[in-house]
């Protein structure tokens, strides 16, 4: 999933990426579309390191939700380039026009996130944890005013219907409770219940966000579990982020669990920072549909 101007990217951090994949294209002499992939690495006082992990002079199918969020259009331009138009002719012809939506935050009337969609429904044995190899079979956009209600309408269009009550079940690795305590906190004002495992539990109320419900470890035998609860109908959005992978744990029943319910399953805590606010945005401003041509005018 991606957004457009990007939601959790400093505006510097933006130029240096901007800065990086022009030197790239203009050293490798590129005629065309170029995808390059990075990873931003932020330290604990906030400095960002951008890494390159690869560059592709093709594209990638990101290009048609750069080009419909932009109102670029992207191929056909890279086209015309590949068969010899420069960049300023097609400027004068008025193919080639500016971004309708800067890529700095606040910049834009709008805010356009693009979701994957995965096909875990079809394969419900299936774990739904994410990977390296590509999974999804095809993408879906969301457009609107402001990030959360752009995410929310994205993932209303993946097929993943976000919940406007009940019970969130968290269960948190290290890494991840920094954050994980952020969509916490939000889920709460808005009058969600939280259930969380002991670890995740034990971090979240050391920070003074409230648990319902704690559950024992499958393994453990005892007392009731988020399995019990997702299949009894008390769980109405999951966030599980995964330890590693390895022999099969409680992550893996839980997921499972999920699937076979048909509850919305996160599984990076971004992803529940991002539906905590998508909730938020969708309970308190009005929803509106548009067209993409109003959107780009």
């Amino acid at each position: 999933a991606c957004s457009i101007p990007p939601h959790s990217l400093a505006d510097q951090t933006v130029e240096v990426i901007e800065d990086y994949a022009r030197r790239i294209a203009e050293a490798l002499e590129v005629q065309g579309l170029l995808n390059v992939q990075f990873a931003v690495k932020t330290s604990d006082s906030g400095e960002s390191q951008v890494f390159v992990i690869e560059a592709n002079p093709r594209a990638s199918r990101t290009v048609p939700f750069v080009a419909k969020a932009t109102g670029v259009p992207l191929v056909k331009v890279a086209a015309r380039v590949m068969v010899g138009a420069t960049l300023a002719e097609l400027r004068d012809e008025g193919l080639l026009t500016e971004s309708k939506l800067p890529f700095r935050t606040g910049q834009g009337a709008h805010i356009a996130v693009k979701e994957a969609v995965l096909p875990f429904n079809r394969f419900p044995d299936a774990d739904q944890v994410l990977g390296p190899e590509m999974r999804s079979t095809g993408e879906v956009m969301g457009i609107d005013r402001t990030f959360g209600l752009a995410f929310a309408k994205s993932q209303v269009a993946a097929g993943e219907r976000l919940p406007e009550k009940g019970g969130v079940f968290f269960s948190l690795a290290d890494r991840d409770k920094a954050q994980g305590r952020i969509a916490a906190r939000s889920f709460v004002d808005q009058g969600f219940e939280i259930v969380a495992t002991e670890g995740t539990a034990a971090d979240f109320e050391a920070a003074g966000i409230p648990v319902t419900t704690r559950v024992a470890k499958l393994s453990e035998g005892t007392g009731r579990t988020a399995v019990d609860l997702i299949d009894d109908g008390a769980i109405d959005l999951v966030v599980n982020c995964p330890r590693g992978r390895g022999p099969r744990s409680d992550g893996d029943y839980i997921r499972a669990a999920a699937a076979a319910n048909r509850i919305p399953l996160l599984t990076t805590a971004a992803a529940a920072v991002a539906a905590a606010e998508g909730i938020l945005d969708r309970g308190n401003l009005d929803r509106r549909v548009k067209s993409l041509q109003e959107y780009l005018a």
